[in-house]
């Protein structure tokens, strides 16, 4: 398995690529090729150019949920697939696959948008659709964790802010049930990448081992949302994630200094950004 980061808030020293506050992985395992979210803007396209890496052949886009550092990208590949149709250059029809809620409008503040600029009908319109709640295979060994169970108390952080606009038009807090991750059946033991765990790492990790049967875990890359953390939330993620004897963990996106730094000592924390290249054995 290999996963590409396209975009995050860091760049690789001492590599020539772009970053911005947003995340996107392109993964690669079992012949398929599965983007994990757009991040903000049209930069993770074009750092894939830069990295040579092909964009219109897709098999899947998944988005880990609808917030506007995640989805706003959209707007880019879809320009990028459709100035690749007008010119008769080839490309695929990626499946769709996300949260049922993760295209719906979201408020924040005054702000009236940080959900996704586009709806469901209009992406229809270029991709095959294919909402789920529930963990969905996209191949032998890559999973969809579907809508993540809530179990660590340390991990809920409680109503914000936040509202979304529901299926039925009542505004209504936004409790991003929408979070989810996927999980890669390694031969050395799962890999999980997440877009911004506002369901909590932990939640995530635990999880994918129940949907995947497999105890052992040798990384966690992405966003691990902790943002100004209480320090009691900072240490119980810490605890979590070290008694898992991970091989590494690349926390990047929405985690902080703090956070990281508290982190390092339980966990073989790596430096993570955009150009970063992971490589995982799958032959067996």
């Amino acid at each position: 398995m290999k996963a590409t980061v396209l975009v995050d808030n860091n760049t690789i020293i001492d590599r020539y690529f772009l970053g911005e506050p947003g995340l996107s992985v392109l993964v690669e395992v079992d012949g398929l090729r599965v983007l994990l979210d757009c991040g903000y803007s049209g930069v993770f396209i074009e750092n894939a150019r830069r990295m040579n890496i092909d964009l219109l052949h897709l098999d899947w886009l998944v988005l880990s949920h609808g917030h506007l550092d995640h989805t706003w990208g959209l707007v880019d590949l879809i320009r990028l697939y459709t100035e690749a149709g007008i010119n008769g250059i080839d490309l695929s029809r990626p499946r769709l696959l996300a949260h049922p809620e993760a295209l719906v409008t979201r408020l924040a503040n005054k702000i009236p948008e940080i959900g996704s600029l586009i709806g469901q009908d209009k992406l229809a319109r270029h991709f095959d659709m294919a909402p789920s709640r529930e963990p969905q295979w996209l191949s032998e060994r890559l999973v969809w964790l579907g809508e993540i169970p809530r179990k660590f108390d340390f991990e809920y952080v409680g109503p914000t802010e936040r509202l979304l606009v529901s299926a039925e038009g009542e505004t209504v807090p936004d409790e991003l049930v929408d979070d989810g991750a996927l999980a890669c059946v390694t031969d050395q033991g799962l890999v999980v990448i997440s877009g911004c765990s506002h369901s909590g790492v932990c939640n995530i990790v635990e999880h994918a081992r129940e949907v995947t049967g497999q105890e052992r875990v040798v990384d966690v890359l992405g966003g691990f949302h902790l943002l100004n953390a209480p320090e009691a939330r900072l240490q119980a993620t810490a605890d979590y994630l070290g008694a898992l004897n991970l091989e590494s963990l690349h926390a990047c996106h929405c985690t902080d200094l703090a956070a990281r730094i508290c982190l390092a000592r339980t966990c073989p924390v790596r430096e993570t950004g955009s150009g970063l290249v992971l490589e995982y054995p799958t032959n067996q």
